[in-house]
Order: structure tokens, then C-alpha cells, then sequence
């Protein structure tokens, strides 16, 4: 399977408390912090959640 490295870009504060807990499943939590992903239909509905915190990279 192919996998995607996820960065968070943007602050999580202010934002949604489901929005926050999105972002710690997806194993951010500070600006900068990334994480590689095995690329799947959940990890895509993760990212579709926050996607004006985080950027994403297919690798």
C-alpha cells in the first residue's frame, strides 16, 4: 500500500474539540510534527476533517 506523510501547518487553537482529537488520532499535535501514514479510506475521512490545518504529501 502506498503511504502519505501528513504535517500539521496550523494551529489547532480555536478550533472544534472533534477537530483537535482529529488531529491526535492522526498523531500531530504541534505545528511543524509530521507523521507517514499508511493511505486508506479512513486516513482520508481523518484528513478531510482538518484539512485547513494540515498538509499532505503522497509518497
Amino acid at each position: 500500500m502506498s503511504e502519505i506523510k501528513i504535517t500539521q501547518t496550523r494551529s489547532a487553537i480555536g478550533s472544534k474539540p472533534k477537530q483537535r482529537g482529529t488531529l491526535r488520532a492522526l498523531g500531530l499535535g504541534r505545528i511543524g510534527k509530521s507523521n507517514v501514514l499508511t493511505d486508506g479510506p479512513v486516513v482520508r475521512g481523518m484528513i478531510a476533517r482538518v484539512p485547513h490545518l494540515v498538509e499532505v504529501e503522497e509518497s
